[in-house]
């Protein structure tokens, strides 16, 4: 699993805790979690966390990349090394410091060739949403990144798969209206409780069971559909 705190043990910190500590309970095959938190595509790339995973993966083996929320924002005036050039191709830009940043979907597209020509099946997830219900009333509106997943996936081919995670949330915790899901943020709107990051974990899994066998993880999946929350999408 590669990804950020919203994944990541720990999550972002007392309090929190990332989904991808419960995934592991939902599956019949060993889950390894590199997600790591305050990291976006670019900087887990020039980290070279991706190329750690690359060296470690072999065929047959399943990643998962979720990523977002740390790749928005500007690239001026200041570099924070994590956000990404703007724009859904191939696209760079140049900081004031004379480094070359690229897209979101280069960054994941480099990633998932370089994993699927080892023959590994890459699944991209789009980023779960920060709290939809904050206001009071819960609204989603997916990010670019949910876009920028999806293409990525169509171009890489039949190697690779996406689950709307984002929608997929949204949808549950428009569900459980706000006063539920307003509990699930104790520290600010993006981290999880260990509670909520359980259910985060469910309904990535509802996507895969929803997507059926075209999903490479559907078969590693031992809850039945009826036994996890949401409605396919």
């Amino acid at each position: 699993m590669c990804g950020d705190s919203t994944m990541a043990l720990g999550g972002g910190g007392t309090g929190t805790q990332g989904w991808g500590v419960y995934l592991p309970y939902s599956l019949t095959i060993p889950v390894v979690n590199d997600a790591i938190a305050g990291r976006s595509a670019r900087s887990y790339t020039n980290e070279n966390r991706f190329g750690e995973v690359i060296a470690t993966i072999k065929s047959g083996d399943i990643v998962i990349i979720e990523f977002g929320h740390n790749d928005g924002g500007s690239l001026t005036p200041t570099d924070n090394g994590r956000s990404d050039c703007l724009g859904a191709g191939n696209e760079t830009c140049t900081t004031a410091a004379g480094v070359i940043v690229q897209t979101y979907p280069t960054y994941l597209t480099n990633a998932t060739e370089l994993m699927t020509a080892k023959g590994a099946h890459v699944i991209i997830s789009s980023p779960t949403p920060d709290n939809t219900c904050e206001t009071g009333t819960c609204s989603y509106t997916s990010p670019r990144f949910t876009g920028y997943g999806e293409e990525v996936v169509k171009n890489v081919g039949s190697m690779a798969s996406f689950i709307d995670h984002g929608t997929y949330l949204a949808n549950q915790y428009a569900v459980l209206g706000a006063s539920i899901v307003n509990t699930y943020y104790p520290n600010d709107h993006t981290h999880t409780s260990p509670i909520a990051a359980n259910l985060v974990a469910g309904v990535f899994v509802k996507g895969v069971l929803c997507a059926g066998s075209s999903n490479p993880l559907y078969s590693h999946i031992k809850n039945s559909t009826a036994n996890v929350v949401g409605t396919c999408i």
